[in-house]
């Protein structure tokens, strides 16, 4: 199975050595490793197209998460999944980016939903850090395209691990009081850390966008949410954040379920950070 594996890899490689994904630092570039990346899947397959844009220790959430390339080099391969980015930003130091949009998976039956690709640079070009999904019905919208480049650019010359540590310590205490806050005043808690803008992703659900409705959504139906963080990454621009962990919902009708979660924050112009992005997927526990 591996050395069938490695050869389906050895045999694509000139097809994918056309390819580049290399990053200029622009939102556009990493929309052309994404485009490129999908286009390799659907002539090669997933294994290939994983293995070749993942980074090593990325993250693919099936449903929990799992190294994206031991995953693919065990698993049937597939051509079925095509999906389209709806919304993408990057970091302002260029290093450090995510998109969002519709997948179709056409297998015995046809799924639909939404996709969420977190990339960082690595040598000069994108690489998938972290991949998840939600499952919903064949889309009644369609999605509007909002493609965001860096307003400037700014990278620390001489930023080392101790800086970062400390940097992503101060997105862990935001989100530390984010679930105190969460478990004290219930889901209505939200409203004090999601941006105008936010973005929400829940299995079943077409994306929800936008304060009013993401929180309109959450208290329609979930009373309390208890996050357990497992991972908290910040943006060398110091821009954007983002974590994942797991998350106990309980819903107003008697019921606890739990998800795999990714939230992405973005720094505010009074210093706060607030999320842009919640992602929510089912865990298997």
């Amino acid at each position: 199975m591996m050395n069938k594996f490695l050869y389906t890899i050895v045999a694509a490689s000139i097809t994918i050595g056309a390819y580049a994904q290399k990053s200029d630092g622009t939102t556009k570039s990493l929309l052309k490793a994404e485009k490129e990346f999908a286009e390799i899947l659907a002539k090669n397959g997933a294994k290939v197209a994983f293995t070749t844009y993942s980074a090593d220790n990325g993250l693919v959430f099936r449903p929990n998460p799992v190294n994206a390339k031991t995953y693919y080099a065990t698993q049937g391969d597939t051509k079925d999944l095509s999906w389209t980015p709806a919304y993408a930003r990057v970091s302002k130091s260029g290093d450090w980016g995510f998109t969002t949009g519709p997948y179709i998976y056409k297998g015995t039956e046809t799924a639909y939903g939404e996709y969420f690709s977190l990339w960082k640079v690595n040598d000069g070009k994108w690489q998938l850090v972290l991949d998840l999904g939600t499952e919903h019905n064949k889309p009644l919208n369609k999605p509007t395209n909002e493609f965001i480049e860096p307003k400037e650019f700014y990278k620390p010359k001489f930023l080392n691990d101790k800086q970062r540590e400390a940097g992503a310590n101060i997105i862990a205490t935001t989100e530390k009081t984010l679930n105190a806050t969460l478990k004290s005043y219930g889901i209505s808690a939200f409203a004090g850390f999601v941006n105008p803008d936010v973005r929400v992703l829940f299995p079943g659900y077409e994306p929800i966008l936008g304060k009013d409705k993401a929180l309109a959504f959450f208290n329609s139906m979930i009373s309390k949410v208890a996050l357990k963080t497992t991972k908290i990454d910040k943006a060398d621009g110091g821009d954007f954040a983002y974590s994942y962990g797991v998350a106990a919902v309980d819903y107003k009708a008697d019921l606890r379920e739990s998800f795999n979660y990714v939230f992405v924050y973005e720094r505010q112009a009074d210093h706060n950070w607030n999320l842009i992005s919640i992602v929510f997927t089912p865990a298997d526990r």
